[in-house]
């Protein structure tokens, strides 16, 4: 359910009119805090502060309170339009001391309304945090501006803050007052991080509420969730496929259907193989979950004092790493002939219990001890791990063209002594888990374009002819018109066995929009030209991205000074590199040491006191295997002599690092596409621009080092120049 955009707003001058009884009133009665006591009296401190302070500015603005961000979760204490300028104000009513937090929170207001607001994108913002007991000398008053019009924070209590308003009124001249009617109603097209969205959406957002409309994200869950209803009523099986290019908000997708069938009592369940992703999501959303019911307790709302384990177990309900699934489901079967069977005391159906009780009287000891139904819904989650029917009727498999073959599969099990000879690819043997349930069930598998990065993944294939095996023949199959793509399927068509019966084409199933760098939408476009060595076409592209910079640079220290220029507020930067990219080592950049990916995606980002495992740090470097699924706002990636120009064909030469001495040529055809993705994945991580740095390689060394020729890092930088992307 969409939030109100504010709790109150007034144009100045009626503002100062009213009595602070009615303002008060309108706050309670369209807020949340109507017996919070400490709200209202710091709400009762901002309108007495606010009325001193605006009382020169009568008829020429307005004013709103408590103005919702979806994207964070917040709302902002007030917003103040003042002639040409977006005054941002986030309050901290009888306080003596300014806050890193608070410093950083009203960076990210200002930032979110110039991104996502419609209403600010053209028009100056100045945030300022108002300690209102501050001490003088404390306050920063210095009005430093972005290219984006977007002020550095200021800094003040309640005495100096006219002096703030009339100075950035002064500092920004030759505007029209904004018309506030018109910027309250002006649209609000968000583009969280899939971090900010899983909470939001864990917090019973939708994604109307926290993504921007035209990315189709909505035209896709509603024709999931009829899939889902349409499976349940007539006691179906079906496979629903939602393809998407990197960044379309697949996984937000999954997401939001796994959150919103746990709300309504269905059991359904998001499962990744990107362990990475689970547990940065699991993290994130164990940490949110803590720290909303420590606020609950600490107003008395409720009476048991939360814990990480409950807040883990909690998230872990519905969000899952695909292999403790997949092997949740290995324990209760033998392969009989080829075939599934459950082993002896297991059961192919839910009646494995009695459900009339055989007994007239029951007599229960120590009654108080009985389980609520919370301890007991938990307890039944938590035992299903030697199951042979799913608890779930709805599975939805993130990146699921990284599903592996059956080779892999075998060759995993055997090595791990579970099966000798396994004849099932993983996605055939998902499918059959779902199929032992008499009666209904969905699979949906989200599927990304070009970005299998590891061998034994299968892509869509296996999952097809999977499809085919004759007991599975009576599932529906939901596909968009674009899985027939060369970068989802080959190039080649769907051979589906009765595809007349049984096939469903479903336009809203393909995301065709990125909403990761919400800048440019055709960055994934710019990459994949880039990659597939498009020149011409690259460099078309690439004019379209003014909003988005990318540039080029031999220096890593540039690239960090490049990269700490644009980073504000709470957004993430950080080094990339291919797993491949060995030779950056004479960088310091050591691509064998992998960081702990949770510090470095969820390690709270401070500029003034850095945490070192931060990857705002710009220490340590993640690979294509830590942070594919993920994202950050601004990105360094290094490109090492491991895919580099063939001089003559002008086409990529793929290599690996050998004993340490000598560069060994990648020469399977697979291998190769695996590495291409890899640096997919890498240039399309970044949300609002990247870095390219590409080393000088050795330069005047004795004994010169064989493994860094310049010519080859030379010829990978004259081809990023000739696209056209700028040096630095």
């Amino acid at each position: 359910m969409a939030q109100r955009r504010y709790y109150y707003t007034d144009t100045i001058t009626d503002f100062l009119e009213r009595d602070t009884s009615f303002i008060i009133g309108e706050l309670v009665r369209n807020g949340e805090f109507a017996d919070n006591a400490e709200v209202v009296n710091a709400w009762e401190k901002e309108i007495d502060v606010l009325r001193t302070v605006l009382d020169s500015y009568r008829g020429f603005g307005s004013i709103f309170f408590e103005y919702n961000i979806p994207r964070m979760g917040r709302r902002i204490d007030v917003v103040a339009l003042i002639e040409n300028v977006v005054f941002v104000l986030e309050f901290k009513a009888f306080s003596e001391g300014f806050t890193r937090e608070a410093y950083v929170q009203a960076w990210d207001y200002a930032l979110d309304l110039k991104n996502f607001h419609e209403g600010s994108a053209n028009i100056p913002i100045i945030p300022i945090v108002v300690c209102t007991d501050a001490p003088d000398e404390n306050c920063k008053l210095e009005l430093i501006k972005y290219k984006d019009s977007v002020y550095k924070p200021l800094l003040s209590n309640e005495r100096r803050l006219p002096e703030c308003i009339l100075n950035g009124i002064a500092e920004v001249s030759g505007v029209i007052n904004i018309d506030a009617l018109q910027w309250a109603r002006s649209g609000y097209a968000p583009t969280p991080t899939i971090v900010e969205a899983a909470i939001a959406l864990y917090r019973h957002h939708t994604v109307e509420d926290i993504t921007k409309h035209d990315a189709d994200l909505s035209e896709t869950s509603k024709e999931i969730k009829r899939i889902i209803a349409k499976c349940e009523a007539e006691n179906r099986k079906a496979i629903c496929f939602v393809t998407g290019v990197p960044g379309a908000g697949k996984t937000l997708i999954g997401l939001q259907t796994a959150i919103d069938e746990h709300a309504v009592g269905r059991s359904a369940v998001y499962l990744s193989g990107n362990d990475p992703l689970v547990e940065v999501l699991q993290e994130a959303l164990a940490r949110d979950y803590v720290a909303r019911k420590k606020e609950e307790y600490k107003e008395g709302k409720i009476t048991e004092k939360p814990t990480k384990k409950q807040a883990q177990s909690e998230v872990k309900a519905f969000i899952q790493k695909v292999y403790l699934y997949r092997n949740a489901y290995l324990e209760g079967i033998q392969i009989v002939n080829g075939h599934i069977e459950p082993k002896p005391g297991y059961f192919k159906s839910h009646t494995d219990k009695a459900y009339v009780p055989v007994e007239n009287v029951a007599i229960f000891d120590e009654a108080q001890r009985a389980w609520t139904k919370d301890e007991l819904r938990r307890f039944f989650k938590s035992h299903t791990d030697k199951a042979y029917v799913p608890v779930e009727n709805v599975a939805i498999f993130d990146e699921a063209q990284r599903a592996w073959t059956k080779d892999e599969l075998r060759r995993f099990l055997k090595e791990n002594g579970r099966f000798e000879d396994f004849p099932y690819s993983e996605p055939a043997f998902l499918i059959s888990c779902m199929d032992r349930r008499q009666d209904w069930g969905v699979v949906i598998c989200l599927i990304g374009g070009g970005q299998e990065i590891n061998k034994g993944e299968a892509g869509i294939r296996e999952w097809i002819e999977a499809l085919n095996q004759e007991q599975y023949r009576c599932w529906d199959v939901y596909i968009s018109d674009r899985l027939q793509d060369r970068e989802y399927a080959d190039g080649k068509s769907l051979d589906l066995v009765d595809a007349k019966e049984r096939l469903h084409v479903r336009p809203q199933l393909h995301l065709s929009v990125s909403m990761r760098s919400f800048r440019a939408e055709k960055v994934s476009q710019f990459v994949h030209q880039l990659l597939a060595m498009q020149r011409d076409e690259a460099h078309e592209t690439l004019q379209t991205l003014t909003k988005y910079p990318i540039v080029l640079t031999r220096s890593l220290d540039k690239a960090k000074e490049w990269l700490r220029n644009h980073t504000r507020g709470s957004e993430r930067c950080g080094i990339l590199a291919s797993s491949k990219a060995e030779r950056l080592k004479a960088i310091s950049i050591n691509v064998r040491y992998q960081p702990n990916f949770i510090h470095w995606f969820l390690a709270p980002v401070d500029q003034d006191e850095i945490d070192i495992r931060s990857s705002n740090a710009l220490e340590d470097t993640l690979t294509e295997f830590k942070v594919q699924g993920l994202e950050i706002d601004w990105a360094c990636i290094a490109w090492d002599a491991d895919l580099r120009i063939d001089p003559k064909k002008k086409t990529w030469d793929h290599y690996q690092l050998r004993s340490g001495s000598h560069w060994q040529r990648i020469n399977k055809k697979i291998n190769q596409e695996y590495q291409i993705n890899a640096y997919r994945v890498l240039l399309t991580r970044a949300r609002q621009g990247i870095v390219i740095v590409v080393p000088e390689g050795s330069i005047d060394e004795i004994p010169p080092d064989d493994t860094r020729n310049p010519q080859w890092y030379n010829g990978i930088y004259t081809y990023l120049k000739e696209i056209g992307i700028p040096e630095i």
